[in-house]
Protein backbone atom coordinates (compact mmCIF):
# COMPACT_ATOMS: atom_id res chain seq x y z
CA UNK A 1 0.00 0.00 0.00
CA UNK A 2 3.07 2.23 0.52
CA UNK A 3 4.28 1.73 -2.61
CA UNK A 4 1.24 3.01 -4.37
CA UNK A 5 1.37 5.79 -2.48
CA UNK A 6 4.67 6.67 -3.26
CA UNK A 7 3.66 6.50 -7.38
CA UNK A 8 0.80 8.32 -6.20
CA UNK A 9 2.93 11.15 -4.79
CA UNK A 10 4.26 12.11 -8.40
CA UNK A 11 1.42 13.90 -9.59
CA UNK A 12 3.14 17.37 -8.78
CA UNK A 13 4.33 18.46 -12.30
CA UNK A 14 8.42 18.78 -11.80
CA UNK A 15 10.66 17.34 -14.14
CA UNK A 16 10.99 14.48 -12.37
CA UNK A 17 7.38 14.05 -12.04
CA UNK A 18 7.27 14.65 -16.04
CA UNK A 19 9.72 11.98 -16.44
CA UNK A 20 8.01 9.26 -14.58
CA UNK A 21 4.69 10.26 -16.41
CA UNK A 22 6.64 10.35 -19.70
CA UNK A 23 8.70 6.68 -19.07
CA UNK A 24 4.96 5.42 -17.77
CA UNK A 25 3.27 5.99 -21.21
CA UNK A 26 6.33 5.67 -23.65
CA UNK A 27 6.64 1.91 -21.66
CA UNK A 28 2.42 1.15 -21.39
CA UNK A 29 2.47 2.11 -25.28
CA UNK A 30 5.50 0.19 -26.25
CA UNK A 31 3.98 -2.84 -24.53
CA UNK A 32 0.48 -2.50 -25.69
CA UNK A 33 1.71 -2.11 -29.19
CA UNK A 34 3.72 -5.30 -29.01
CA UNK A 35 1.04 -7.26 -27.46
CA UNK A 36 -2.20 -5.75 -29.64
CA UNK A 37 0.23 -7.22 -33.53
CA UNK A 38 0.41 -10.61 -31.82
CA UNK A 39 -3.30 -11.03 -30.24
CA UNK A 40 -4.88 -11.12 -33.75
CA UNK A 41 -2.05 -14.12 -35.24
CA UNK A 42 -1.30 -16.67 -32.40
CA UNK A 43 -0.60 -19.38 -34.89
CA UNK A 44 2.07 -17.19 -36.37
CA UNK A 45 3.20 -16.06 -33.04
CA UNK A 46 3.37 -19.35 -31.74
CA UNK A 47 5.71 -20.28 -35.12
CA UNK A 48 8.20 -17.51 -33.67
CA UNK A 49 8.11 -18.76 -30.21
CA UNK A 50 8.60 -22.05 -31.45
CA UNK A 51 12.13 -21.08 -33.42
CA UNK A 52 13.66 -19.68 -30.50
CA UNK A 53 14.15 -23.36 -29.11
CA UNK A 54 13.96 -22.28 -25.67
CA UNK A 55 10.76 -23.62 -24.58
CA UNK A 56 9.41 -27.20 -24.48
CA UNK A 57 6.79 -27.67 -26.95
CA UNK A 58 3.86 -28.23 -24.30
CA UNK A 59 4.32 -24.82 -23.49
CA UNK A 60 4.87 -22.90 -27.11
CA UNK A 61 1.00 -22.91 -27.55
CA UNK A 62 0.26 -21.72 -24.01
CA UNK A 63 2.75 -19.10 -23.90
CA UNK A 64 1.23 -17.68 -27.60
CA UNK A 65 -2.22 -17.08 -26.06
CA UNK A 66 -0.64 -15.68 -22.65
CA UNK A 67 1.83 -13.64 -23.67
CA UNK A 68 0.48 -10.99 -25.84
CA UNK A 69 -2.52 -10.58 -23.41
CA UNK A 70 -0.07 -9.79 -20.76
CA UNK A 71 1.91 -7.52 -22.89
CA UNK A 72 -1.73 -5.34 -23.53
CA UNK A 73 -2.47 -6.04 -19.81
CA UNK A 74 0.33 -4.35 -18.65
CA UNK A 75 0.82 -1.62 -20.80
CA UNK A 76 -2.84 -0.53 -20.01
CA UNK A 77 -2.14 -0.78 -16.46
CA UNK A 78 1.14 1.91 -17.02
CA UNK A 79 -0.44 4.08 -19.00
CA UNK A 80 -3.97 4.15 -16.75
CA UNK A 81 -1.89 4.07 -13.70
CA UNK A 82 -3.28 1.78 -11.61
CA UNK A 83 -1.72 -1.22 -9.61
CA UNK A 84 1.60 0.69 -10.84
CA UNK A 85 4.11 -1.07 -8.54
CA UNK A 86 3.14 -4.48 -9.69
CA UNK A 87 2.81 -3.51 -13.07
CA UNK A 88 6.02 -1.75 -13.27
CA UNK A 89 7.82 -4.71 -11.91
CA UNK A 90 6.37 -7.37 -14.07
CA UNK A 91 7.38 -5.20 -17.18
CA UNK A 92 10.56 -5.05 -15.94
CA UNK A 93 11.00 -8.94 -15.51
CA UNK A 94 9.30 -9.54 -18.67
CA UNK A 95 11.73 -6.91 -20.62
CA UNK A 96 14.53 -7.99 -19.01
CA UNK A 97 13.55 -11.87 -19.69
CA UNK A 98 13.07 -10.66 -23.52
CA UNK A 99 16.42 -9.14 -23.37
CA UNK A 100 18.46 -12.29 -22.11
CA UNK A 101 16.53 -14.13 -24.09
CA UNK A 102 17.35 -12.04 -27.53
CA UNK A 103 20.64 -11.98 -26.28
CA UNK A 104 20.94 -15.97 -26.15
CA UNK A 105 20.55 -16.52 -29.44
CA UNK A 106 22.46 -13.76 -31.22
CA UNK A 107 25.28 -15.96 -29.18
CA UNK A 108 24.16 -18.94 -30.55
CA UNK A 109 23.87 -17.36 -34.04
CA UNK A 110 19.96 -18.44 -34.69
CA UNK A 111 18.40 -16.53 -37.86
CA UNK A 112 15.35 -16.53 -36.89
CA UNK A 113 12.59 -13.25 -36.58
CA UNK A 114 12.44 -11.55 -33.29
CA UNK A 115 8.51 -11.38 -33.17
CA UNK A 116 8.89 -8.37 -30.77
CA UNK A 117 6.72 -6.66 -32.76
CA UNK A 118 5.18 -8.59 -35.83
CA UNK A 119 4.38 -11.83 -36.19
CA UNK A 120 5.27 -11.79 -39.67
CA UNK A 121 8.95 -14.79 -40.09
CA UNK A 122 10.30 -12.09 -42.62
CA UNK A 123 10.39 -8.90 -40.38
CA UNK A 124 12.72 -7.72 -38.07
CA UNK A 125 15.00 -10.94 -37.63
CA UNK A 126 16.94 -10.88 -34.68
CA UNK A 127 20.33 -8.35 -34.72
CA UNK A 128 22.36 -6.27 -32.71
CA UNK A 129 20.08 -3.59 -33.17
CA UNK A 130 16.63 -5.73 -31.60
CA UNK A 131 19.07 -6.36 -29.18
CA UNK A 132 19.63 -2.79 -28.60
CA UNK A 133 16.19 -1.90 -29.22
CA UNK A 134 14.66 -4.15 -26.79
CA UNK A 135 17.23 -3.53 -24.20
CA UNK A 136 16.81 0.33 -24.78
CA UNK A 137 13.10 -0.34 -23.14
CA UNK A 138 14.48 -1.46 -19.92
CA UNK A 139 16.08 2.29 -19.59
CA UNK A 140 12.53 3.40 -18.70
CA UNK A 141 11.42 0.31 -16.97
CA UNK A 142 14.62 0.38 -14.41
CA UNK A 143 13.70 4.27 -13.96
CA UNK A 144 10.13 3.71 -12.55
CA UNK A 145 11.36 0.56 -11.15
CA UNK A 146 13.57 2.76 -8.79
CA UNK A 147 12.27 6.21 -8.93
CA UNK A 148 9.83 5.35 -6.41
CA UNK A 149 12.11 3.06 -4.34
CA UNK A 150 14.27 5.86 -4.30
CA UNK A 151 11.86 7.95 -3.29
CA UNK A 152 10.56 6.34 -0.37
CA UNK A 153 14.19 5.79 1.20
CA UNK A 154 14.54 9.76 1.02
CA UNK A 155 11.19 10.13 2.66
CA UNK A 156 12.21 7.51 5.75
Amino acid sequence: MKQEEGFKKKSIWTWEAVLFHASRLFLGGILIYAGFEKIPAPGLFAKAVYEYQILPDVLINLTALVLPWLELALGILLIVGIWLPGAVLLSSLLLLTFSGILIFNMARGLNISCGCFSTEPSTDPISWWTVMRDTSFLVPAFYLLFANRAEKQGSE
